[in-house]
């Protein structure tokens, strides 16, 4: 540094000057950017969530507004079910799902744009060494023609740079990165999703597991009426059309139990393809329903501009299509590019890198586009355009994640009191059930009365079941509404490399 200031002062008066104040426009144009002042588009942001107040959610099982320092879902969030075997195929979900690997390269490709457009920031040189070989005719007026044969070596190093006078590159290095950080939230989306997917398919299997240990009891008490009926056919207590009532009641329950298999072998083959496994390597043994309903703080709607990673991805392509309006307004000024070749040639490889070979040159080129047709305001209104696309997407982005959280928060208040209904009615069925065999046993009642009293302890023990999986269901869904364990500020650390 102290080499260059005392050159420049060594410099006549006048030459100091030109040189300070083209500096000082170098300065000044380097700082110009014709992108609009950024600003986050605003959105209408309700206080509270109207499906879930807190009086709404102490009547529930197990939701509730967020606490003091628990106002966001971290990390992994399946581990709040306590299922071991869940956590262990979502643990699997980063490494072999093929639909989170595109979503990876994709972002390593956005990763690898903004250095390519960073790269324009610097000047490109290039070197071409080259060894040729030429015959030269020589004419003389006093001899007969003679001819020359000589080699020529080169090694020339040539260098251009176009200065960032008007922000192209600069808007356009922050574009690509802006694209980046959406393209991170993108891959934090779609690992959510495939979560989301894991976590909904297992706890539906084990309804499943649930539901076919429930129709496996039912069988063998249905085996034992059947038994019973046939006793008291023989002993001329019952008729022919008990016993085959009975039997009806037993074939069609096995039927109903066999066909779950067909639910439950989609449902395994489907978490396969989500662990980027083949379906006919892999199996998950029979088990039954152990997971409850848990605790999750749902916080505020406001929080959801943080916790989304949608809405994140939507919001950085509002700021890169903004960016991008700068980048078509510097096309309307000139590009300037500096130039400069250096190198060395010479006839004899000997005498290459001595002075006499040296050859330099340096210039300057200006290029104005004087007529296109109105290309430019062309493209100029078509990132505009674009521009106001983004925003409306990013606003019904932020709509939609609203109407999730409701849609969910409403699923689960509303099942919470269903379930209680239902369990009543499962207790209320199997005193039914209780007092039709005693009638029947005791000549009171027919037989019938004590199918109908089976059949509707069985519809409401299968029904109560699908609620508990419905209200997993929206649990999960619920997890995945609110960003899971996601946080904005994960975003730009990462994309930017």
């Amino acid at each position: 540094m102290n080499h260059w200031m005392k050159t420049l002062f060594s410099l006549p008066k006048t030459e100091t000057r030109m040189v300070i104040v083209s500096l000082a426009c170098l300065a000044l144009f380097a700082g110009c950017s014709f992108a609009p002042k950024y600003a986050e588009p605003s959105v209408q942001t309700p206080a509270v969530f109207k499906e879930m107040t807190p009086a709404q959610a102490s009547a529930t099982d197990g939701w509730k507004t967020a606490e003091p320092m628990d106002n966001a879902l971290r990390g992994q969030w399946w581990k709040m079910f306590h299922e071991p075997e869940l956590n262990a195929f979502e643990s699997q979900v980063n490494v072999s799902n093929q639909t989170v690997a595109v979503a990876l390269a994709n972002f390593l490709a956005a990763r690898a744009v903004v250095k390519q457009a960073r790269s324009q920031y610097f000047p490109t040189v290039t070197a071409s060494p080259s060894v040729s070989e030429s015959r030269q005719q020589i004419n003389s007026s006093s001899s007969s023609p003679t001819s020359s044969t000589f080699t020529e070596y080169a090694l020339p190093f040539d260098a251009s740079w176009e200065p960032d006078f008007w922000g192209r590159i600069r808007n356009t290095v922050k574009a690509n990165s802006l694209e980046a950080q959406a393209t991170l939230a993108d891959l934090e989306n779609v690992r959510l999703t495939i979560q989301s997917e894991v976590a909904m398919d297992y706890f539906e299997l084990r309804v499943l597991d649930a539901q076919k240990q429930l129709l496996d009891a039912t069988v063998i008490a249905y085996q034992e009426s059947l038994k019973l009926t046939q006793a008291q056919y023989d002993a001329g207590l019952a008729s022919d059309q008990d016993v085959a009532q009975a039997e009806t009641q037993l074939n069609t329950t096995l039927a109903q139990a066999t066909d779950l298999g067909i639910q439950r072998a989609q449902l395994e083959h489907a978490i396969a393809t989500l662990l980027g496994k083949p379906a006919s390597s892999f199996s998950i043994p029979d088990c039954s329903l152990t997971a409850k309903p848990i605790a999750i703080p749902f916080g505020v709607p406001s929080e959801l501009l943080e916790r989304r990673p949608d809405v994140a991805a939507a919001e950085r392509r509002v700021a890169e299509a903004n960016a991008q309006i700068g980048v078509a307004r510097a096309a309307y000024y000139p590009t300037i590019t500096l130039s400069g070749a250096a190198g060395y040639q010479n006839t004899s490889i000997q005498d290459l890198f001595s002075g006499p070979s040296l050859v330099w040159s340096v210039g300057a080129t200006l290029a104005q586009t004087l007529f296109d047709g109105g290309l430019r305001k062309a493209v100029t209104e078509q990132s505009r355009a674009i521009y106001q696309g983004t925003v409306a997407n990013y606003r019904q982005t932020v709509l939609t994640a609203f109407q999730e959280v409701e849609d969910n928060l409403s699923t689960l208040r509303i099942l919470s009191q269903e379930l209680q209904q239902q369990n009543a009615a499962v207790a209320s069925s199997q005193r039914y059930l209780n007092l039709a065999n005693v009638r029947y046993q005791s000549g009171l009642d027919i037989y019938l009365d004590v199918i109908a009293a089976q059949t509707a302890l069985l519809n409401n023990q299968r029904t109560a079941l699908n609620l508990q999986m419905e209200q997993l269901t929206a649990s999960v869904q619920l997890i995945k509404a609110l960003g899971g364990g996601w946080d904005v500020s994960h975003e730009t650390t990462a994309a930017i490399p």
